[in-house]
């Protein structure tokens, strides 16, 4: 059984995901929002698996 906070981990991870996928499909993707994202991506990912 999920908890609503386990859900919102998982919704912001895969929001992460995505910008994360839409930023390098850009021409010139920023690098710094790119190391950012991915950053807090794992720490979401971190706090799902310490769960």
């Amino acid at each position: 059984m999920q908890t609503s906070h386990m859900n919102a981990l998982e919704a912001k991870h895969a929001t992460l995901d995505r910008r994360i996928a839409t930023e390098t499909q850009r021409p010139l993707p920023d690098q710094a929002l790119l190391g950012e994202l991915k950053r807090r991506k794992l720490r979401v990912k971190e706090e799902i698996a310490s769960i």
